[in-house]
């Protein structure tokens, strides 16, 4: 078993053998985290959300990321189906799940509008949460991409690591 628990290269092998349910399934997620994260955020605009301080340009690739990542995430939680010859085990389970949902929280306040957020408010209130908070808030879209990027990395490198089994 490796030392570290990512690896590029397991990552970029488990892409590669994905089916089209794990495409399917990783569409479906990117398309409901846009859908979950945009349209409260109102940066997919919609009638039953607004904000009060315009969408920003970065806000529209960091929610194209946000979900493209999280579509990449959800898809390493649906179980392949095994080969039929095959009896080899599950691969173990990664650590990569904890990270994947604080990226996908920190994505949310990352684009949502900085005046709109009422624990924001509280804290800071309006000219706080436009001062201080609204330029903090590409860095926390930076933090989320990495934090989802790394959970990707972790799941999809313990897809194709080998399973140890304990020895009698």
């Amino acid at each position: 078993m490796s030392s570290s628990p990512r690896s590029w290269r397991r990552a970029g092998t488990a892409l590669r053998a994905w089916r089209s349910g794990q495409w399917t399934m990783a569409g479906a997620g990117a398309l409901a985290t846009a859908v979950l994260v945009g349209a409260p955020t109102d940066v997919v605009p919609n009638p039953l959300f607004g904000r009060s301080v315009p969408v920003q340009w970065w806000n529209y690739p960091a929610l194209a990321v946000t979900a493209a990542l999280a579509g990449i995430v959800l898809s390493t939680y649906v179980r392949r189906p095994a080969a039929p010859s095959s009896s080899a085990p599950e691969p173990p389970a990664a650590d990569g799940g904890r990270l994947g949902a604080i990226g996908g929280v920190l994505s949310f306040f990352a684009v949502g509008c900085p005046v709109c957020n009422k624990l924001v408010l509280v804290l800071l209130g309006a000219s706080g949460a436009l001062s201080y908070w609204a330029p903090l808030q590409p860095l926390l879209a930076v933090l989320s991409a990495g934090l989802l990027a790394e959970a990707a990395l972790r799941r999809l490198s313990a897809e194709t690591e080998c399973p140890v089994t304990p020895s009698a």
